[in-house]
């Protein structure tokens, strides 16, 4: 669902008129947002005292997958606004 999410949004900027910078800007801000919710998902399901140690890490991970794809995202936008340009 995260994914589609992101996907979707990714998409959502890539097709509105502006430039590559703001673009950019938009992509990671979006992003950025959907770590920031993620990371207080975990320390809220840590402080309430759920099995901690499987959901941190089970957090952890899925922060980090999202980084991941966030990484690729704006590497795939940057190379699409090149080959717009182009």
């Amino acid at each position: 669902m995260l994914t589609g999410a992101i996907l979707g949004a990714a998409t959502a900027i890539l097709m509105a008129p502006d430039k590559g910078s703001n673009t950019r800007s938009k992509l990671s801000y979006r992003i950025q947002n959907y770590i920031d919710e993620l990371k207080s998902l975990i320390d809220e399901i840590s402080d309430k005292g759920y099995a901690v140690s499987d959901a941190k890490r089970q957090g952890d991970e899925v922060v980090e997958d999202a980084k991941q794809k966030a990484e690729d995202l704006l590497r795939e936008a940057e190379s699409l606004l090149n080959n717009i340009k182009n």
